[in-house]
């Protein structure tokens, strides 16, 4: 889902970019207000997962695969505002140190995933996730996240002066409510076992406990290093779209990077590769979400 540069012509990236960088700033001043010091370690270690977690990639249909986007999973655990800090923060790093995602198209990116995905993600939660309905607000929050970032996605593309037949169009549209069933259920399953490990984390009452901490990061480390050895290879349902309508090669990366595409070239070819990667983009997405929420927790403190 991560659009690269090249598929977007200068109007659409550029305004979609003036469009996100104010929205995140609202974002990051609410956040300040749930920036206590304690959820310092919460917030890094959500940021690692889900960046582990949009590393793998899962079949979905012959020849396509899809990947967690993360965005109800953020909101549902942190609050929306800073979940859209969280994943923004996500998808910097993947543009400007794996190419994922183009560095023009940030903007375009966020706002699809980071701004509109969270809000889609956390909507149903808000409206009837605190009782008895919760597992299928998680649920709804995971699919129509999924769905509101793709057809936006789609959108930017026929904008941009990209012409998508109804049959590729639809083609596409039931590939991403696949990813979306399979984002609903995954998300559902993560946070059910969030909550046994420590129920105040969803609810966001206290801070959760250093072993469910652990117990998060731990499993951002297995996505990094054993997920992408045992991952589709299949290219996701943009990037299948964009093979079908030719436009694959007008993708552009403005510089090269020692991990480009999730690969330590500087290391022997093969898995020793993906995990070095791996591991690299889970201590920076850590690192990074960590330091945004230290900057956060001074400011409300002062």
């Amino acid at each position: 889902m991560h659009i690269p540069d090249g598929f977007l012509t200068v109007p659409v990236w550029a305004g979609l970019a003036a469009v996100s960088v104010p929205l995140v700033g609202v974002a990051a001043r609410r956040a300040q207000g749930e920036a206590e010091e304690n959820r310092i370690p919460l917030l890094g270690v959500m940021g690692a997962f889900v960046f582990g977690a949009q590393m793998v990639n899962f079949p979905l249909a012959p020849g396509t695969s899809g990947h967690l986007f993360g965005g109800a999973l953020l909101a549902c655990t942190l609050g929306p505002a800073s979940a859209v800090v969280v994943m923004t923060a996500v998808l910097a790093i993947q543009a400007l140190v794996f190419q994922d995602g183009g560095v023009l198209a940030l903007g375009a990116n966020v706002f699809n995933m980071a701004l509109v995905g969270v809000v889609a993600g956390y909507l149903p939660y808000w409206l009837w996730g605190q009782g008895a309905g919760r597992d299928l607000a998680v649920a709804t929050g995971g699919f129509l996240s999924v769905m509101a970032s793709a057809t936006l996605a789609l959108t930017e593309l026929r904008l941009s002066g990209v012409v998508i037949p109804p049959a590729a169009l639809w083609l596409a549209l039931g590939v991403f409510a696949l990813n979306a069933v399979a984002e609903g259920l995954i998300t559902l399953l993560v946070v059910r076992s969030l909550d046994r490990l420590h129920p105040g984390w969803i609810r966001r009452a206290d801070a959760p406990r250093s072993a469910a901490v652990k117990t998060v990061l731990g499993a951002s480390v297995a996505l990094a290093v054993i997920g992408l050895a045992v991952a589709s290879a299949a290219p996701d349902g943009l990037d299948r779209l964009a093979e079908e309508l030719g436009i694959s090669d007008r993708s552009r990366i403005l510089w090269e990077t020692p991990l480009s595409d999730y690969q330590a070239r500087f290391l022997p070819p093969g898995w020793l590769q993906q995990a070095a990667a791996g591991l690299a983009g889970i201590s920076l997405a850590g690192a990074c979400v960590a330091a945004v929420a230290k900057l956060l927790s001074r400011r409300r403190s002062a």
